[in-house]
């Protein structure tokens, strides 16, 4: 099973980007998906999750911002960030919780990380 991050890059403050994950593999079914970043120095956080249901779950510094969506049928999970501001600067990992096989439990998958580096 692989997770490919794509649509990082460098924006100025206030603009937007959209980040693409794909899940691919022997994949038999994927439980929630979500979006993480780590910023130098700092420890990797929550940034916004999703369930297969379409719940979802913000951190409060992205909350009205950025959106979290997924395309069950592509297996992939997208992140609209809106309004982006220096402190979003950070190497954004998605993630995946999910069954690769019908006799263990399931387990994560991370993708290698994109960056996103906000410009004030």
């Amino acid at each position: 099973v692989q997770l490919q991050a794509s649509g990082g890059g460098l924006v100025q403050a206030g603009g937007s980007l959209r980040l693409s994950c794909v899940a691919s593999g022997s994949i038999i079914s994927i439980n929630a998906m979500g979006w993480y970043r780590q910023a130098p120095g700092k420890q990797r956080e929550l940034v916004a999750a999703i369930t297969s249901g379409g719940s979802t779950n913000y951190a409060d510094s992205v909350k009205g911002r950025f959106t979290i969506s997924r395309d069950n049928a592509k297996n992939t999970v997208y992140l609209q960030m809106n309004s982006l501001k220096p402190e979003d600067t950070a190497v954004y990992y998605c993630n995946a919780n999910l069954h690769d096989s019908y006799y263990s439990q399931s387990r994560d998958y991370w993708g290698k990380g994109t960056q996103v580096t906000v410009s004030s």
